[in-house]
């Protein structure tokens, strides 16, 4: 079924179930949730691998000041 959507959506990518679990993170990280908090939701031993959800996180900054 993922082969079939990702050919149908014309991306250009072979898609995965694996994905959805990528696109998980980044939509927590990218909601400034705390990362071990993501660490521990997405089951990784070592923070290094939740850190690279976190750095592309473009937002997570958003929170530190008030305009």
């Amino acid at each position: 079924m993922f082969r079939r959507v990702g050919e149908e959506s014309g991306i250009g990518l072979a898609i995965h179930p694996h994905m959805l679990r990528h696109a998980c993170g980044y939509k927590i990280a990218n909601e400034s949730a705390d990362t071990q908090a993501l660490q521990h939701y997405l089951g990784h031993r070592n923070i290094r691998h939740t850190l690279r959800y976190a750095e592309l996180a473009s937002g997570r900054f958003d929170r530190f000041w008030k305009d």
